[in-house]
């Protein structure tokens, strides 16, 4: 319960789960926080073994795919995901590494993806999918020599180098978006300008409300790492155009604000662009 729900381990000593418990079985001897950890780190390296002894005796080809990012604290992260074919033609995927790099160097991100191989017993490698980053490109050339060295490459490691086709398919959409950049920058600004307060945002509520609009759709920011979420920005925006437009001729402040951002509020043929 506590891993599938991500539970902290302190939950087991709060006063709901403790008064759930007496009624539910008061035989039940509750253990405490550091119990519960001890107990999930012991299944974490049983289920490790048990993974390590499978790759270990697998006899078929394995994928790889993996991903660096940078977080909010400025800290270089690599991740690692092993997808396999079972005896029965399963598809399954367990992610083998998650851990923090030096920075996001080709050689750094190739010598660990070895050194992961080497300690899960890896080494019949199929493909390895990446992103387009320069830096990946030393990194497979790095690999594709060491995994010809262990003789293990399947057509000499012609096709070990997959390029990620989510993050091709999100260049693609970003550079078309740059077609309507100036629309969809005035559209965001507006929606950014009704969520940057509760009394706007009540405001806007109130004009929604005036022109009769009934639309369940919340406004919403978007990512501009992630394409999919300025079409949810520009979909949810677009269902409540009747009320930017009210507030438009309302408030004086957001035809202001959005002037000074991006020079004029959002007219009909952004709107038509979104």
């Amino acid at each position: 319960m506590i891993i599938m729900d991500e539970l902290p381990f302190r939950f087991v000593e709060h006063r709901g789960f403790r008064r759930f418990m007496s009624v539910a079985q008061p035989r039940f001897d509750i253990p405490c926080h550091q119990t519960v950890a001890r107990d999930c780190l012991q299944l974490y390296e049983d289920e490790r073994g048990k993974l390590r002894k499978f790759f270990r005796n697998y006899k078929g080809s394995i994928s790889l795919t993996t991903d660096c990012w940078t977080s909010i604290q400025n800290l270089s992260y690599m991740c690692l995901t092993a997808h396999y074919i079972d005896e029965k033609w399963g598809l399954h995927k367990r992610i083998i590494n998650f851990c923090i790099v030096d920075n996001h160097a080709g050689e750094t991100v190739g010598k660990m993806v070895e050194k992961c191989c080497i300690f899960w017993g890896i080494r019949k490698v199929f493909t390895i999918t990446v992103d387009n980053a320069s830096s990946n490109d030393l990194a497979l050339r790095y690999l594709k020599k060491k995994l010809t060295s262990w003789g293990t490459t399947i057509l000499g490691g012609e096709f070990l180098h997959m390029r990620c086709g989510a993050h091709i398919l999100g260049l693609i959409v970003k550079d078309g978006l740059k077609e309507a950049h100036g629309s969809i920058l005035r559209i965001r600004s507006a929606v950014m300008y009704v969520r940057s307060s509760p009394s706007r945002l009540k405001r806007f509520k109130e004009c929604l409300e005036i022109q009769k609009v009934e639309s369940k759709a919340g406004l919403c920011l978007d990512v501009e790492t992630r394409w999919n979420s300025t079409f949810m920005m520009l979909q949810a925006a677009v269902s409540l155009k009747k009320g930017f437009d009210m507030l438009e001729l309302e408030d004086d402040k957001y035809v202001a604000e959005l002037t000074r951002i991006c020079e004029a509020v959002p007219s009909e043929s952004d709107w038509c662009y979104a």
